[in-house]
């Protein structure tokens, strides 16, 4: 039995998450990373979408959370962006990584990130 991984990353999507008014009201660029596993046995027998995970419905969920109502926190955010995965496809785990490379920081960074990983 195949279990494969499918992973999207540096998909951009604007949001207005978090907690601060400024954030809500301007919003601003996020950047999620989408890694999946699933049986493939099927998919790969068959050669046919049917049976794989499409990528680009993951990306899709992705997008819409990210567009969706604002939340406060980050891992909220990519908890529900795994949750939705979880729901629509047959994975045994998603692993989301949610980076909010403009967060309101005092201090010079380059991101911050934070990752859930859900299992079926």
């Amino acid at each position: 039995m195949a279990v494969d991984k499918i992973t999207l990353t540096g998909l951009k999507v604007y949001g207005y998450h978090g907690v601060l008014k400024k954030e809500r009201k301007k919003g601003q660029e996020f950047i999620v990373d989408i890694s999946v596993s699933y049986k493939s046995n099927k998919a790969v027998d068959t050669d046919d979408i049917e049976y794989a995970i499409n990528y680009s419905e993951i990306a899709l969920i992705a997008k819409q959370v990210i567009e969706g109502e604002p939340k406060n926190l980050i891992e909220k955010v990519a908890d529900d962006i795994a949750t939705k995965i979880i729901e629509k496809f047959d994975v045994k785990t998603v692993r989301v990584t949610l980076h909010k490379p403009n967060a309101p920081l005092d201090v010079i960074f380059d991101d911050v990130s934070v990752s859930v990983e859900r299992m079926k």
